[in-house]
């Protein structure tokens, strides 16, 4: 059973379980050396066109997807075939594979490839160089990697790490600096930073300047500010939302600040599968509010298709603040 992200993690000052992130710290070196020795050993493979990663330097929640699917509109929309790729998570086809959303279901592809796929070709492969090399294959002029910093198995033109710019209400989005599991990185901070070419802070919609103790930590690299922001109003109506991503509780102050009338609120790990008797639960929640279900469009994608019909997904796009900033990092790659 996946357990949801504890918040505790994203706490820097005063800090809560200490005995839990004590016990936990000789975990957290054991997977800082793995990944540490994984990446030294690897021989990146050059697919024959750029591949730009996005990728973390915590575990999820921090709106990478949202960069990735506006990454693959830009650039299409400038007449270059880009595709992306994704490891297809929480899917049991290990791919390469073209999703093909009325073919496939979150089980089979991952809930973020299928929910991409309604925009762009997105391929699939937990082999991520044999993905590169199938999506060259078939017309791929740029590689959008949805995830994928810690994965040194491909040449990258270009390395974003997305990081939450949520410094509120006692949190911090890079924790006390600890490496999973004793806090959110996944990798020592220094150590992933060096690596990235730019970071992409996602900050809050009505949080209008990032902290500068945020800022400082990234110093001498170029920093894109975005924003989630709405790409349409929440339903009408009282609502009854649930999530199952990274960070579940920003989806219930996202829906609140756009207006959502929330009249409740239910959080479940990310990637988290909707089985019947969860769904029904949510549906009695819903009705005892006599209020609509609400969801995001990466949960919509993980329920069943009877269900569907049931349940709104909200959709949410990224918007980068300094547009030109963004071009300014594309546009080399462009012409290699």
């Amino acid at each position: 059973m996946k357990l949801p992200t504890p918040r505790w993690w994203y706490v820097r000052e005063n800090v809560p379980a200490p005995v839990t992130r004590a016990l936990l710290k000789p975990l957290s070196w054991i997977w800082a050396w793995a990944t540490a020795r994984r990446i030294a050993k690897a021989v990146p493979v050059d697919p024959g066109v750029p591949v730009i990663c996005v990728g973390n330097l915590t575990a999820g929640g921090v709106g990478k997807t949202p960069v990735v699917r506006e990454l693959l509109r830009r650039l299409r929309a400038w007449g270059i075939e880009a595709q992306g790729l994704s490891r297809g998570y929480g899917g049991t086809l290990p791919g390469p594979l073209l999703v093909h959303p009325e073919s496939y279901s979150a089980a089979e592809v991952g809930d973020e490839p299928l929910m991409m796929a309604a925009d762009a070709p997105i391929w699939i492969a937990r082999d991520r160089a044999a993905g590169a090399k199938a999506a060259a294959g078939h017309g791929a002029q740029v590689l959008v990697m949805d995830d994928g910093h810690q994965n040194p198995s491909l040449k990258k033109a270009l390395s974003l790490v997305v990081v939450d710019g949520e410094t509120r209400n006692g949190e911090w989005p890079l924790g006390d600096g600890s490496v999973f599991p004793a806090g959110p990185l996944r990798e020592p901070l220094k150590v992933g930073l060096a690596r990235a070419d730019a970071v992409v802070l996602m900050m809050p919609d009505d949080l209008e300047t990032p902290d500068p103790d945020l800022l400082a930590v990234f110093t001498g690299k170029p920093v894109l500010v975005a924003r989630v922001k709405p790409a349409a109003a929440p339903p009408s109506g009282p609502q009854m939302g649930f999530a199952g991503i990274g960070k579940p509780w920003k989806v219930e102050r996202a829906l609140k600040a756009a207006g959502c009338d929330l009249k409740d609120f239910a959080g479940f790990p990310d990637h988290a599968a909707y089985d019947e008797r969860t769904l029904k639960i949510l549906a009695a929640q819903a009705e005892a509010h006599d209020a609509g279900l609400v969801t995001t469009e990466k949960d919509w994608a993980r329920l069943p298709p009877a269900w569907r019909d049931r349940v709104t997904a909200w959709p949410v796009r990224c918007v980068f603040e300094d547009e030109a900033a963004l071009d300014a990092l594309l546009a080399p790659l462009l012409k290699a």
